[in-house]
C-alpha cells in the first residue's frame, strides 16, 4: 500500500517546466529504489503508468549513466551504488552529521542500542544517521535515508509535538488515508495524539510503546537549534523486553542528556525562567 500512495503522491505533484523524460526517470528510480533485488520491467512500467516500450528506453538510458544495472533475475533492473556515493556525499554536507557524530557514537556505547539520527522531510521522519547496537542480536530494518510516518514513531511525533498547533489536525485530515493501526497501540484518534502531544512538550521525551511493530520500541529527545526549533531528533531503538530490563529510566536520561549536548552545540540556549 505504501508503494502506491508514493506513486500517487508523485503523481499529484506539479512538476515545473523541463524535460519530460527527466522526471519520468527520476520516477523510475525512486520506484526502483524499493526492489533492492530488481524488479520486472513489466512490473515497473504497470507501476510508473507508462508503456514497455518508454521504460526499457529511459533504463537504457540510466543505465548508461551508471544509476541502474540489469538484475540477476532475468528482465530486472535495479540500482547502483553509484546513488548510495552520491547520497553520502550529501550527507556528508550537512555539518549536523559532524558536529552530532561523537555524541551518538557515545550513546551507542553507553546503551549498547541502536542510535538513530532524523530530521523531516515534508511530511516524514527522514533518518539521516544510524548506528547498530553493540549488544544483543537484534537489527532494526531502518536504513540511512528511509523515510517514516510521523503518527507512529517516536522521532516523527517530536517533530509534530513542536510544530504549530494546527498542525496535527492538518496532519489527520491529509493523511487519514494513511493513518492506520500497525499493531494494538498505534495511535490513531486525534484526541489521543493531542493527549500525547502534549505530554512530549512537557517531557520533552517521545515514546514508541510497540506502535509500529511489536516487541520494539524507542526513546526519543528533540535537538533544538539556536532558534529553539526542532530540525533533528535522536533516539534508540530496543527490544521491549530489554527496555524494561535495563530500566526506562537509565535509558530515557542517556538520550535526553545526549540530545541537550547536541542542542548545545549548534547554539540553543536554555530559556531563562522567570
Amino acid at each position: 500500500m505504501s508503494l502506491k500512495i508514493e506513486q500517487d503522491d508523485i503523481s499529484k505533484k506539479e512538476k515545473p517546466l523541463g524535460s519530460q523524460s527527466l522526471f519520468r526517470g527520476l520516477q523510475l528510480i525512486e520506484i526502483l529504489g524499493n526492489f533492492p533485488n530488481g524488479c520486472p520491467l513489466a512490473h515497473l512500467a504497470e507501476l510508473a503508468q507508462m508503456n514497455k516500450s518508454t521504460v526499457h528506453r529511459l533504463l537504457q538510458g540510466l543505465h548508461s549513466c551508471g544509476y541502474v544495472t540489469p538484475a540477476p533475475s532475468p528482465g530486472s533492473y535495479r540500482l547502483t551504488t553509484k546513488l548510495i556515493s552520491i547520497g553520502q556525499k550529501t550527507l556528508s554536507s550537512l555539518n549536523i552529521i559532524h558536529v552530532a557524530a561523537p555524541h551518538l557514537e557515545q550513546l551507542n556505547l553507553i546503551t549498547g542500542e541502536t542510535v538513530n539520527f532524523s530530521t523531516r522531510e515534508e511530511d516524514h521522519v527522514l533518518l539521516i544517521y544510524k548506528l547498530e547496537p553493540t549488544t544483543g542480536m537484534m537489527r532494526t530494518r531502518a536504513y540511512i535515508g528511509q523515510h517514516m510516518p510521523l503518527y507512529c514513531s517516536a522521532m516523527g511525533k517530536i517533530f509534530m509535538a513542536y510544530e504549530r498547533e494546527q498542525f496535527a489536525a492538518h496532519y489527520w485530515q491529509t493523511h487519514h488515508e494513511q493513518i492506520q493501526p500497525f499493531t494494538r497501540n498505534t495511535i490513531t484518534e486525534l484526541d489521543k495524539m493531542y493527549q500525547e502531544l502534549a505530554e512530549i512538550r512537557r517531557l520533552k521525551l517521545s515514546l514508541d510503546r510497540e506502535e509500529k511493530e511489536l516487541g520494539v520500541s524507542c526513546v526519543a529527545a528533540p535537538i533544538f537549534d539556536v532558534h529553539q526549533q526542532v530540525k533533528y531528533t535522536v533516539s534508540i531503538s530496543l527490544p521491549t523486553a530489554r527496555l524494561e530490563q535495563a530500566g526506562a529510566k537509565v535509558l530515557i536520561d542517556a538520550v535526553q542528556d545526549i540530545a541537550q549536548r547536541i542542542s548545545q552545540e549548534i547554539g540553543f540556549v536554555t530559556p531563562q525562567e522567570g
